[in-house]
């Protein structure tokens, strides 16, 4: 019972997340926005990353509120009625390098392909490393050049 409440409280702000924003878009043209989210390494899809979009002012910073998407087993995620302007995207997926980028929307629909890295690892001073990294001293019998 507590599931079936939790989904109905989330598609009710989903909802009330888009119905806002397409509001605010009745001042401009819109777009249909759709996502395609790949993994990089194989170009499988990503299922269930979190794709968020928020509209960028002209001052470069994000507004507030946004949307938040779900990618289904296709890795696919759309949305109908984001407005003319600059758009900020984040795509969030476990196992992944968090991807970030701005785009510009222009078009009455827009196509945007994603790929998704693994993390790298990362370096760090607390790791023993092997000593073959530094150089070798300089031999002191050496003739100079």
């Amino acid at each position: 019972m507590k599931k079936v409440l939790l989904a109905i409280a989330v598609v009710a702000m989903l909802l009330g997340l888009s119905s806002a924003m397409a509001q605010k878009g009745n001042e401009g043209p819109t777009s249909a926005v759709s996502f395609v989210i790949i993994k990089d390494a194989n170009e499988q899809p990503v299922r269930n990353a979190a794709v968020v979009m928020h509209e960028v002012d002209d001052h470069g910073k994000q507004t507030k509120g946004g949307l938040e998407l779900k990618t289904d087993a296709e890795g696919k995620a759309s949305f109908e009625g984001f407005p003319y302007g600059k758009m900020r995207v984040q795509v969030l997926a476990t196992g992944f390098q968090t991807f970030g980028a701005d785009y510009e929307v222009e078009e009455p629909s827009m196509a945007i392909t994603i790929r998704m890295k693994r993390p790298v690892q990362q370096y760090s001073t607390y790791d023993e490393h092997p000593k073959e990294q530094n150089p070798p001293p300089p031999d002191p019998n050496a003739k100079p050049k």
